[in-house]
C-alpha cells in the first residue's frame, strides 16, 4: 500500500458522485505522456542467522533506513500505534521506499519514461541495498514469499494502517496475515489516454495476468519444505479477504467504465480514516455510509478526497485502478526479473497494435475460464491448461512474441542505440527451458542443497 504523505486538514468534502470518479478521470494522459511506474518488493535477513531484522534493533529496519540518507533520501514519520514516532519510508528522486509489514523493504519508483530509465532505477536501488547491507549486517532476498519464516518468526513494523489490518485480516480470511508478513511482489503502474483506453488496458491485463503469475511464479517454500505450490504467494490471495481480491468479472461486461469501478469500491470494506496523524479504525465498515455521514468511527462526518484516495488503496484484485492500472500478478524475484515484468506489460498496452492483438487473444474466453485459469496456475504455472487449447507456455510464446513487437515499435532506445525489447530476454528463458522461477529452486533444493532449505540465502541480492 502507498505510504500517506497528504495532510487531511481542510480538505473538500465528497459531495458528489462527480468527485469519486475525478481521480480515474484524472489519470487520463495522451500517450507521449505515458510513465512507467515499478514497485519491487524484497525480503531483508541478517546475513549472520538469516532471520529478520525487528525495526528498533541495531541495524534492524530503522537503521537501514536512515543509512539510505548517504543516497540523499529523506525520511518520512507517522505516529507509531504507542504514539511515538517512527521513520516509516524515504522520500527522494527515484520514489519512494517503504515498509510492508513485516519490514519487507518496497521500492516505489517514480514515472519514468523508458524501460532503460526503469532498470537504471532499479541499478541504483539495489546497489544502495548493497552497500547498506554491508553497512548493517543484512542482506536482501528476491522471493515471493518467506521461505522458511514462520508468521510468529517475523517482526511487525509500527506503521498503524498494519495493526487495523492485522486485527481484520483473520474475520475475512485465513491467509491474510500471510499475505502481509511473508510476501513479495512486483508490480508496475501503467497510464491510460481515455475511459476506453483504460477499459480495454484493464481487461487485457487482468485476462493474462494468470500468465505474468507463471512466468514470475518464486515462491515454492514454506516454513522450510515444498508446499506444492509453484506461487504459493498467487495462492494466498485466493484466501485473504474476498471482498477486495480476485479476477473482477465486471470488468468484462459491457459498459465497464469509472462508474462501474466506483460501484464496486463503495462495495469494498472499508479498513480506516486518516485524521491529524492518526488512522482510525473503520474495518468493515461501509464508504456509502461514510458518504451519508453515518460511519460509525466517524458519525456525522463526510469524507475528504483524501479518504476517497486512500479507500482506492486498500483493494487488491489482480489488476487495479486508481489514476493509472496496476499489473499485480507477479512473485518477487531478482534484479534482472524486476525489469522484466514493466517490459512484459509495456510491450503489450502501450502500442495500439500489439494491445489489439493481445486482446485477440483472450477477448473470447468466458469468465468461469480466466477464473480457472487464474485458479490453477499457482500450482501448475507454465503447465496450467488455457481456454483456447494448449497450455500458459504456448500463450506465453505468443504473448512475448507480440510484447516483442510492441516494444519495438515504440522505438525508445538507449545510449547504445538498443531498444528496450532485450529487457523480455528473461521471461524467453524461461519459457524456453519450460521453467519457472520455482521449479529451478526445487531442483535445487531436491538436487545440491540436499533439502537443506538454509542455501537458498546465497541467491540473496
Amino acid at each position: 500500500m502507498s505510504t500517506r504523505q497528504a495532510s487531511d486538514k481542510d480538505e473538500p468534502r465528497i459531495e458528489s458522485r462527480d468527485q469519486l470518479v475525478a481521480p480515474m478521470q484524472a489519470g487520463e494522459k495522451p500517450p507521449e505522456r505515458w510513465r512507467i511506474g515499478t514497485e519491487h518488493e524484497k525480503l531483508v535477513f541478517k546475513t549472520d542467522d538469516f532471520r529478520a531484522p525487528s525495526y528498533g534493533e541495531p541495524g534492524g529496519i530503522h537503521d537501514i533506513l536512515m543509512d539510505m540518507q548517504q543516497f540523499g533520501w529523506e525520511p518520512v514519520e507517522e505516529l507509531g500505534p504507542d504514539g511515538t514516532t517512527n521513520v516509516i519510508a524515504m522520500s527522494g528522486s527515484d520514489g519512494t521506499i517503504s515498509l510492508e509489514p513485516a519490514g519487507q523493504l518496497e521500492l516505489s519508483g517514480a514515472p519514468l519514461e523508458t524501460l532503460h530509465q526503469t532498470c537504471a532505477e532499479t541499478g541504483r536501488h539495489l546497489d544502495q541495498c548493497r552497500q547498506v547491507g554491508k553497512e548493517m549486517g543484512v542482506g536482501f532476498l528476491g522471493l515471493g514469499m518467506w521461505p522458511d519464516k514462520t508468521r510468529e518468526e517475523l517482526p511487525v513494523m509500527p506503521k498503524q494502517r498494519y495493526s487495523i489490518m492485522m486485527r481484520h485480516m483473520p474475520r475475512v480470511g485465513n491467509l491474510g496475515l500471510d499475505m502481509m508478513l511473508r510476501t513479495c511482489t512486483i508490480q508496475v503502474n501503467l497510464d491510460y489516454a481515455s475511459e476506453a483506453c483504460m477499459a480495454k488496458k484493464f481487461r487485457t491485463g487482468l485476462a493474462l495476468q494468470p500468465l505474468a503469475t507463471a512466468l514470475f511464479a518464486n515462491s515454492p517454500f514454506t516454513e522450510g519444505k515444498p508446499n506444492g505450490f509453484l506461487s504459493y504467494r498467487s495462492h494466498i490471495w485466493s484466501d485473504t479477504d474476498p471482498h477486495r481480491t480476485g479476477m473482477l468479472p465486471f470488468v468484462f461486461e459491457d459498459g465497464f467504465g469509472y462508474e462501474r469501478y466506483v460501484d464496486y469500491m463503495l462495495d469494498v470494506p472499508m479498513y480506516f480514516v486518516y485524521r491529524d496523524g492518526v488512522y482510525i479504525d473503520a474495518a468493515g465498515q461501509s464508504f456509502r455510509d461514510f458518504l451519508k455521514g453515518e460511519l460509525p468511527a466517524l458519525p456525522g462526518e463526510l469524507p475528504t478526497e483524501s479518504d476517497w484516495w486512500d479507500h482506492l488503496s486498500t483493494a487488491f484484485p489482480e489488476v487495479r485502478l486508481k489514476s493509472f492500472l496496476e499489473m499485480r500478478g507477479a512473485d518477487g524475484g531478482p534484479w534482472n526479473r524486476i525489469c522484466a515484468l514493466p517490459a512484459l506489460w509495456v510491450g503489450l498496452l502501450y502500442d495500439s497494435t500489439a494491445l489489439d492483438a493481445a486482446w485477440d487473444l483472450v477477448k473470447d474466453w468466458t469468465m468461469e475460464e480466466r477464473e480457472a485459469l487464474r485458479d490453477a496456475v499457482p500450482a501448475q504455472a507454465l503447465n496450467a491448461p488455457i481456454p483456447s487449447g494448449g497450455t500458459v507456455r504456448d500463450l506465453a510464446r505468443e504473448v512475448l512474441d507480440i510484447a516483442h513487437e510492441g516494444l519495438a515499435a515504440r522505438g525508445r532506445l538507449n545510449s547504445m542505440g538498443d531498444n528496450e525489447t532485450g529487457f523480455l530476454n528473461p521471461l524467453r528463458q524461461i519459457v524456453d527451458s519450460g521453467k519457472v522461477p520455482a521449479e529451478l529452486l526445487l531442483d535445487l533444493y531436491h538436487g545440491e542443497w540436499g533439502g537443506d532449505i538454509s542455501r537458498i540465502y546465497e541467491q540473496s541480492f
